[in-house]
C-alpha cells in the first residue's frame, strides 16, 4: 500500500514500547506499543500489537489494533483486527478484516464517498413513522476503494 518514501523509525519485532510515539517521519510498527502513536504514515504489521490510539496522514493496520485510529487514509488488511473507532476521510476494508467499532467520516471536510461508507448500526423495533417494520441499516457500503 504505502511505499515509504520518507525515512522510517522501525519498532522491531523484539521490542515492547509502553508510553507516547512521536515522529516527523514514518513510523514502521512490528514488536508492540502500549500508547498512542502519531506519525506521517503509520504502518502496523501483521505480528504487532497496538494498544492506543494511532494519528497520521495515512494508517495501514495488519496486525492488532486496541484503539482509536485517526488518519486521512486508512487501510484495514484482510489480518487486520481493530477494536475501536475509525475516523477516516478515505478507507479501504480487505476481506477478512475484522473491526469492532465505528467507521465515520472526518468532520468537517465533506468526502464525496463519505456517506457511502459511512457504517451506521442501528436496529429500533419500530421505524420511524411507527410501522411495525425494523429500521435496518447496512454494515456494509458499496462504495470501497481499491489503491
Amino acid at each position: 500500500m504505502t511505499s515509504f518514501s520518507m525515512p522510517s523509525s522501525v519498532i522491531g519485532k523484539a521490542l515492547k514500547v509502553t508510553g507516547q510515539l512521536e515522529s516527523t517521519e514514518d513510523i514502521h510498527i512490528e514488536g508492540e506499543v502500549e500508547g498512542d502513536v502519531r506519525g506521517v504514515s503509520v504502518r502496523v504489521d501483521q505480528t504487532a500489537k497496538v494498544h492506543g490510539t494511532v494519528y497520521g496522514d495515512t494508517v495501514e493496520i495488519l496486525g492488532t489494533l486496541n484503539g482509536k485510529i485517526e488518519a486521512q487514509k486508512v487501510v484495514l488488511t484482510s489480518t487486520a483486527r481493530v477494536s475501536g473507532d475509525v475516523v477516516h476521510q478515505d478507507i479501504r476494508i480487505d476481506s477478512g478484516a475484522f473491526i469492532d467499532g465505528h467507521c465515520r467520516p472526518e468532520s468537517g471536510k465533506p468526502n464525496a464517498n463519505a456517506h457511502a461508507m459511512h457504517k451506521p448500526s442501528a436496529l429500533s423495533a419500530r421505524s420511524r413513522n411507527g410501522s411495525e417494520k425494523p429500521d435496518v441499516h447496512s454494515d456494509v457500503g458499496a462504495a470501497w476503494a481499491a489503491d
